[in-house]
């Protein structure tokens, strides 16, 4: 068995699966929106899942985690909780994309423009397209405003468009000239279960490797764009933004 979660949104996602990639079978899905804070209620609620199919954590065969990209403080919670309980208990982490996990709920064939929020009008953009249980990137998963983003769908007109920033934005879009039925209706966050979907094991992972996983998170931080503090010591910012 497996745990998959992902706080990429302020939605938690949490699931109990028995294998990993295509033939996922979820025992358990467990979703904690706000206003609960996913800071206080994820280590306890895995804890309940666990002992509600009496599983101990040191059973388990590994860990899969949602690496955005999407809200800071959500990404750096859900990586540090999958962190700890894996030196704890000595269990393998895979991370996927959250936006790729959100492609596998969107039909297949069609470009899929997968959004999230990053912050006042500024979108993250993952555009793949699902084949069966798998999903193709199309290109890197990168940052653009609305109006940009209703330029792209323009100018690929058989995309479609879907994700949690649809909850927000879609009225910004179509004022900015996208057609409704262009905009999907879900899903509104990032599902453990397709996370799980996308996993895909080494034979060995060495501890390093572990505490190495990084959230994909695209741009810099706001802090981190401030130029009024110096950066801290260390590798730029840049270093830990994900390269394709």
């Amino acid at each position: 068995m497996f745990l998959a979660l992902d706080t990429s949104t302020l939605t938690l996602s949490l699931a109990l699966v028995e294998g990993v990639g295509e033939d996922v079978r979820s025992l358990e899905h467990v979703v904690v929106g706000p206003p609960r804070k996913q800071s206080e209620v994820l280590p306890g609620v895995v804890g309940e899942l666990l002992a509600r199919h009496g599983v101990k954590l040191a059973q388990l065969e590994g860990l899969v985690v949602g690496l955005g990209p999407g809200s800071f403080t959500g990404l750096r919670i859900g990586l540090a909780t999958v962190k700890a309980l894996a030196y704890a208990a000595r269990l393998k982490v895979v991370g996927a994309s959250s936006l790729a996990a959100v492609a596998l709920e969107g039909p297949e064939g069609p470009p899929l423009f997968c959004l999230a929020v990053a912050r006042k009008d500024d979108l993250y953009l993952g555009a793949y397209r699902r084949r069966g249980r798998t999903v193709e990137a199309l290109e890197p998963e990168t940052a653009m405003s609305p109006e940009e983003v209703a330029a792209r769908l323009a100018a690929e007109p058989e995309a479609l468009a879907l994700g949690p920033a649809l909850t927000d934005y879609r009225a910004a879009l179509e004022a900015a000239g996208v057609a409704p039925g262009r905009l999907l209706t879900g899903p509104v966050f990032p599902s453990a279960v397709e996370l799980a979907r996308l996993a895909r094991f080494p034979e060995t992972q060495p501890l390093e490797a572990v505490f190495a996983l990084e959230p994909h998170y695209v741009r810099a931080s706001e802090p981190e764009r401030n130029p009024k503090f110096p950066p801290l010591p260390g590798p730029a910012p840049t270093a830990r933004l994900k390269e394709d």
